[in-house]
């Protein structure tokens, strides 16, 4: 213990300037976490990072720091870009960079799609000092806006890389690279060390410093974690069984599919909870407006695909619950990483069927721990099965009426769906105790 209170600094320590600590200050950062206790001396001092660190470990505030000191010093247009994998993440950064920023009018442009092009095009127009995009809506800018180019950048930082490297961001990653000058400071951040990240390393940065903030695969100690082995036909009712038992907490939910987050979205609110899916299937309003619905409390249950699972800060997230085991075993690191965060305490339930538990053992290796079992008595739990499969029938003829899942695009009447069934939450919830009893 007393090794981990020696590296805790202030910022003034790292070299960050008073008017930046101030701003840290009203942002409730008190003291730099350990990503940014090592990330800003080398920042400062002029050198290309690799940061590898826990999700929720405060990352952003890592590369966002040192550009805005160095902005600060020089101000000018266009002097940073930062690359994301979601549009959400985009957003949160760019809020991010405006609020540390604040005390010298800090602005940023978010290049993301779903968006009005026409808008974007606007405010690149009104020359902001960091551009925020997701790749392929900013070679889309570089490619079609007329007046605007990257050529003046001194920053560029890629965010959540590894999953910046799959293929759908490739080509356009190549193109931004070729547009940018060589001449610049380069940024890399990730929760995961892949193959295709040490690739990218060799081709954009120059004598990088690794910071290590982490083991390789970690979740944090904050996070209590545990699985439940259910008969894949008694899910749902495990999944309700769960949201009762921990009724006053905010949830995700993460699912493997769109289609999936509507169905449970539906079923859950049919039962009296307000829940809302959030999938790349709605429209970007949509999807915002779902975010806002959750982070202000209005919805305390959020139904998501892996679109949510990287980088969002919402800080009141008590627990995630893995409905669909993911075949990738690291992105369990991010979903989990939605909770717990910031010192914040959490818990993570996986619900596994006999058709995962082959995914599920390697997210246990991967980890490097057997995670305890959720307590709950079958007899118990299907207790439930009326009411959810009467739910579940409900769902199906509502999905049928509106066309089914996989052809519905926007979420358009999600607003609609959210007003009626809250109405019925505040009886229904109070009765799901004492039934249960």
């Amino acid at each position: 213990m007393e090794e981990e209170r020696e590296e805790v600094k202030s910022f003034k320590e790292l070299g960050i300037v008073d008017q930046l600590i101030e701003a840290c200050d009203n942002l409730g950062w008190k003291h730099p976490s350990k990503i940014q206790a090592e990330a800003i001396p080398h920042a400062l001092e002029g050198k290309d990072l690799i940061g590898l660190a826990q999700t929720g470990s405060g990352k952003t505030g890592a590369f966002a720091l040192p550009i805005i000191q160095a902005l600060l010093e020089a101000p000018k247009a266009f002097f940073a870009c930062v690359l994301s994998p979601t549009r959400e993440l985009a957003i949160q950064i760019a809020e991010q960079f405006e609020a540390l920023g604040s005390v010298i009018g800090v602005k940023s442009a978010v290049l993301v799609g779903g968006v009005d092009h026409v808008q974007q095009s606007i405010a690149l127009g009104k020359r902001p000092h960091i551009v925020v995009a997701t790749p392929g809506r900013l070679v889309d800018h570089l490619s079609n806006t007329k007046g605007f180019s990257l050529r003046t950048i001194q920053y560029l930082v890629l965010d959540e890389a590894d999953r910046l490297l799959n293929e759908d961001f490739e080509k356009s990653l190549d193109e931004i690279l070729n547009a940018i000058p060589r001449e610049r400071r380069t940024y890399l951040f990730s929760a995961t060390m892949t193959k295709k990240v040490q690739k990218l390393q060799r081709a954009c940065l120059r004598n990088p410093v690794k910071i290590e903030a982490a083991s390789k695969y970690s979740t944090v100690d904050t996070l209590k974690q545990q699985y439940r082995f259910v008969p894949a036909k008694y899910k749902n009712c495990y999944l309700v069984y769960i949201l009762i038992d921990k009724s006053g907490s905010t949830s995700m939910v993460f699912t493997r599919t769109c289609e999936a987050t509507r169905h449970l979205a539906l079923m859950l609110r049919n039962l009296g909870f307000t829940a809302i899916p959030i999938s790349g299937q709605m429209s970007q309003a949509n999807r915002l407006g779902a975010l806002n619905k959750f982070k202000s409390g209005e919805c305390n249950i959020l139904i998501c695909t892996d679109v949510a699972s990287r980088g969002l800060d919402i800080p009141s997230v008590d627990m995630v619950i893995n409905y669909d085991i993911p075949t990738n075993s690291k992105d369990y690191i991010h979903r989990v990483g939605r909770t717990a965060r910031a010192g914040r305490s959490g818990v993570a339930i996986s619900l596994v069927n006999q058709y995962e538990l082959e995914w599920y053992i390697q997210i246990e290796k991967l980890i490097g721990k057997k995670l305890p079992e959720f307590n709950a008595q079958e007899e118990e739990v299907l207790l439930l099965l009326e009411r959810v499969t009467e739910a579940e029938r409900l769902t199906r003829m509502k999905m049928k009426e509106s066309g089914g899942g996989k052809k519905r695009r926007g979420g358009e009447d999600e607003e609609e769906e959210v007003e009626k069934f809250k109405g019925k939450n505040k009886k229904s919830s109070t009765n799901k105790k004492s039934k249960r009893r």
